[in-house]
């Protein structure tokens, strides 16, 4: 699958290209249907260790220079196939982490009567912010800067950053000019998916979406991605 979107009108052409590839990491092992967030304790589930590994075969032939971790030990383990096979240090960035949330160790997955509870109704007066979590303008911003670093340290070449749906999303919605606030449920951002940026010198010129672990998606159990 892929979706390939122009978003500059023109670049330098002498300048170099550089892929700056955004990994969602693979499946978590989460039966309960907690809202992990930054909790600390989830790993990647067998199924998700299969996408990671899927996703590293898929990049074995391309230049990559440069690998990024979120810190969060899903993120970790669905770099490290990545990095054994391109000989490649896993390195870290908080830049890159998953939003905080204030809901963070409630249960979602017997579905939204935890919303109607009276203590939680102060925190969704203002989903344009949003009211629960870290403003996305805050998530755009640090995205941004960790993109930034990550492709002037993989110049001419490609890099790869392996991070969470929301951030992800949001730093995407940043760069095609589209509003931040949106509908969770629309994310294009599937478990191990690739979200790459190309740039030409320090101008991003096309935004590519794929799926190299699309077949495993099917198996994924409600609950186990973020």
């Amino acid at each position: 699958m892929g979706d390939n979107l122009d978003v500059t009108a023109s670049s330098p052409g002498d300048a170099p290209r550089t892929v700056v590839h955004l990994m969602r990491h693979g499946e978590v092992d989460n039966p309960h249907g907690i809202l992990y967030g930054r909790l600390p304790g989830y790993h990647l589930s067998p199924l998700g260790q299969e996408m990671a590994t899927r996703v590293a075969e898929h990049l074995r032939d391309h230049a990559i220079r440069h690998l990024v971790s979120s810190p969060l030990e899903r993120a970790q383990q669905t770099a490290a196939p990545v990095g054994e096979i391109l000989g490649l240090p896993v390195e870290t960035d908080e830049r890159i982490i998953e939003a905080s949330n204030h809901f963070e160790g409630v249960t979602v997955g017997g579905g939204p009567n935890w919303l109607r509870r009276p203590r939680h109704w102060h925190r969704l007066h203002n989903p344009l912010r949003p009211s629960w979590g870290e403003p996305y303008r805050k998530i755009a911003a640090r995205m941004a800067e960790a993109v930034e670093d990550a492709r002037a340290a993989a110049e001419g070449h490609e890099a790869l950053l392996v991070s969470h749906q929301l951030p992800i999303w949001t730093l995407r919605r940043t760069i095609e000019g589209r509003r931040l606030w949106h509908d969770p449920r629309r994310r294009q951002c599937s478990l191990a998916s690739l979200t790459s940026i190309t740039f030409i010198g320090s101008e991003p010129t096309r935004l590519d979406y794929s799926e190299p672990a699309g077949d495993l998606l099917q198996r994924a159990r409600p609950g186990a991605g973020a």
